[in-house]
């Protein structure tokens, strides 16, 4: 090569920006990643020498690093530009020791923004690789393997072949286990909660009040309407104060994560893709990161562009300090590069996520906002109780000008902001209507990805850049976990109400414990989890995995040396996993459930394809699969003989059963020698012979070539068995509800492209 100087990158997508920045002396070119792991099927640890990993260039890097490798041979300076974090800092290392670079010859430069300044200012201010930084990442490789290589065969042999088990996997996932046991435990409880409309006396305007005491029953809380009836209302005491809301601090990698699920219905995985692409397109800091500390260069154009827009009176000059368990990077929080910028060019997810960063930036350096409390306790004539009153007028918005944050489905709502007319103690309220309703004890709620990632952050579990990956492997790559919503339990109540002296009744069905998105722990998860605990405490501890996470960091400073730390959690973890195997029993998982009006024992169990139910002995026996979202722990006995009326003889075609039923990969119909799958709308047990006769017929038809609609290079709309869909390369994308596939434009494909996810395809198996 010409040039003197060879820059490598982590990401192709920074290449052109930094390119450009540096000029032609400078050629820029990408690692994409790890250029050398461990060996994939193999153990690739030397337990007998200190731990050392023995590391190989995958077979889809050989060519990168032979590119590189010829590249830096003829540079005069070899510049490591990877990101500046522990992996980061391990790529840099593994590239001069795979490319042979001379110490002599090689820089290694960091930034956390991809601007001109940041970019020059590094090439400025080369260092030397952080060994320590170096050794704390192949510490954590080092043992993830050896946990997972050890436990996974005794997962396999104890339940079911190809499960696995992670140090940071298995303890997200036992939170999630743990969660739906408490939840399973759980027994509502019935009580009234008693709700009055009040106007003070001469005004319009109507306030809600609660009743300070619960009812337990339905007799208690009719009493206390009847007596309720011509009461007279005053209030008894009237308390003001004015409180002062303080905005949330900047984003780290966690709080991105959580807000993005919460305000914009992000899973984690795609606010990490969409932020990556931002900090590729230079356009916010880096974005793994627990720091939320902002430079100062970021402070003095946010206090300048607040000045600007709003006037000092909405400036407060803020720097936040990081607390979180184990913090261990020392970057920025995640920013614009440049605070002016309000909006973007982009995808719909990257203008969303990019207004989110820009918004939770500015705010952090706003004013408060003042809000005045009032709190008012209603007395009546003719019961003790009190109802209460509460109201927030805001006084001054502050940050809420621009932004407030949000809150996980169990917090507690805002305070209603109420305009109430100036009262007094001692001033009479008229009431306009008295409700007691029905309610009951709510469960524990589960864990939203946003709530799961908050709980890991909290307990110092593994790592914000690292949860993203953690929750993929618990919904898809195992099936431990599912991601969806729960019906909850309906029950008839009577709620009751006085109006105009009558106390009245009504029926309704209250639904406790409905939630929606929430993460759902699947039969072989509990049975994971269950077999972990009992047989592997340690690994399965809180406690002990978060200090697991401060060895790591330790090794990190310089405090310890990584082997030593390996080797004190593997002895001990190796001699217990050798006792496990001996163990030649089989984790077995059965539950009887009744006896069904034929007098046979019905019982749940699992077995080699999965849960599933049975009803009798020898030739009498029945089974079937359990379905979606059904627990061997809960299932009912009415549950389980639905699910017994499978198989299903719908009737016949062409002399031929059609037989519909349930299996390991859901519900199908058997047809001869012959099985087609159900659509995920028909339920075996309903499936009429005309719609089995028309899934029958599309399947044993020849498929046709795909009829496209339109081409536009690598992109087609294709018309196919379910309606038309956009293809690009091997992924095919949704078109959404309302598009008219016929009018579509390149660039509108791009755009469906860019802001949704390729579908599914059944059975694929994706790989890490």
């Amino acid at each position: 090569m010409n040039e003197k100087n060879l820059v490598i990158v982590e990401s192709p997508g920074k290449v052109r920006t930094i390119q450009q920045y540096l000029g032609k002396d400078y050629l820029v070119k990408a690692s994409v990643g790890h250029i050398r792991d461990l060996e994939e099927h193999k153990l690739s640890v030397d337990v007998e020498n200190g731990f050392q990993p023995e590391y190989v260039i995958p077979a889809d890097k050989k060519k990168v690093v032979a590119e590189l490798k010829k590249l830096s041979a003829g540079a005069a300076t070899v510049w490591l530009a990877s990101d500046e974090d522990r992996e980061g800092e391990a790529i840099s290392w593994h590239l001069r020791e795979t490319l042979e670079l001379p110490r002599e010859k090689t820089r290694r430069i960091v930034f956390h923004e991809i601007t001109k300044q940041a970019i020059l200012e590094a090439i400025e201010h080369p260092r030397d690789i952080d060994m320590n930084l170096v050794n704390a990442q192949q510490a954590r490789r080092v043992l993830d393997r050896l946990v997972g290589f050890e436990l996974s065969p005794i997962l396999w042999r104890k339940i079911q072949p190809k499960l696995s088990a992670g140090r940071v996997q298995s303890v997200a996932l036992r939170l999630i286990v743990d969660r739906e046991k408490e939840i399973m435990a759980f027994r509502p409880e019935p009580y009234y909660r008693v709700e009055a409309t009040f106007r003070p006396e001469g005004s319009p305007v109507k306030v809600k009040a609660l009743l300070d005491t619960r009812f337990a029953t339905e007799e208690e809380a009719r009493r206390f309407l009847e007596d309720s009836i011509g009461a007279r209302y005053s209030i008894v005491s009237l308390e003001k104060k004015e409180g002062v809301r303080v905005p949330a601090a900047p984003f780290t990698t966690s709080t991105l994560q959580q807000e993005a699920a919460r305000k914009l219905r992000f899973p984690v995985s795609t606010t990490m893709r969409v932020a990556q692409t931002l900090y590729e397109r230079g356009l916010i800091t880096y974005m793994r990161t627990d720091s939320t500390n902002l430079s100062s260069l970021a402070l003095g154009t946010a206090k300048q562009f607040i000045l600007n827009n709003f006037g000092p009176e909405y400036h407060h000059f803020r720097q936040y300090h990081t607390r979180s368990k184990g913090a261990q990077e020392a970057h920025e929080a995640i920013r614009p590069t440049y605070i002016d910028n309000v909006s973007i060019e982009g995808t719909p997810q990257e203008k969303k996520l990019y207004e989110l960063i820009w918004k939770r930036t500015i705010a952090s350096q706003m004013a408060e906002s003042r809000v005045m409390n009032t709190t008012l306790k209603v007395g009546m004539d003719k019961r003790t109780e009190q109802y209460g009153i509460q109201s927030a007028e805001l006084l001054f918005d502050g940050f809420m000008k621009v932004y407030l944050e949000g809150r996980d489905d169990e917090e507690p709502a805002e305070t209603e902001e109420v305009m109430l007319p100036e009262l007094h103690k001692g001033d009479v309220l008229l009431e306009e209507g008295v409700n007691a309703l029905c309610k009951f004890t709510a469960p524990p709620a589960r864990y939203s990805e946003a709530t799961l990632v908050k709980k890991l952050e909290e307990l110092g579990i593994g790592r914000p850049s690292t949860y993203a990956a953690t929750v993929d492997t618990l919904t898809r790559g195992r099936g431990y976990v599912a991601k969806g919503d729960k019906p909850g339990q309906a029950f008839k109540v009577t709620n009751l109400s006085l109006k105009g002296g009558t106390v009245k009744s009504s029926q309704k069905t209250e639904t406790v414990g409905a939630e929606k998105g929430k993460l759902l722990p699947q039969e072989i998860g509990l049975i994971v989890t269950d077999f972990l605990v009992g047989n592997f405490t340690d690994i399965l501890d809180y406690d002990f995995t978060a200090n697991v996470e401060a060895d790591f960091d330790d090794v990190a400073e310089g405090k310890k040396a990584w082997n030593d730390t390996i080797e004190a959690f593997y002895m001990p973890f190796h001699r217990h996993v050798e006792e496990v195997m001996q163990d030649r029993s089989y984790s077995k998982v059965t539950r009887e459930i009744g006896i069904a009006p034929d007098g046979d024992k019905v019982i749940a169990a699992f077995g080699k394809f999965g849960p599933y139910v049975q009803k009798g002995e020898g030739e009498k026996r029945q089974s079937a699969s359990l379905a979606k979202g059904q627990l061997i722990e809960t299932i009912t006995l009415e549950e389980a003989l639905k699910l017994l009326e499978l198989p299903r003889t719908v009737g016949q075609l062409d002399g031929v059963d059609v037989v519909a039923t349930r299996g390991k990969f859901g519900p199908y119909l058997k047809y001869g020698s012959k099985n087609v799958k159900l659509p995920r709308s028909a339920d075996p047990l309903t499936i009429s012979l005309d719609e089995c006769e028309a899934l029958i017929r599309e399947s044993t038809q020849e498929k046709a070539a795909p009829e496209y609609i339109a081409e536009f290079g690598d992109i087609k709309i294709v018309n196919g068995r379910y309606g038309p869909y956009i293809k690009q390369g091997a992924s095919n994308f949704k078109i959404p509800r309302g598009k008219d596939a016929a009018t579509l434009t390149e660039a509108d494909c791009q755009a469906i492209i860019d802001a949704s996810e390729p579908t599914k395809k059944f059975g694929r198996k994706r790989g890490k």
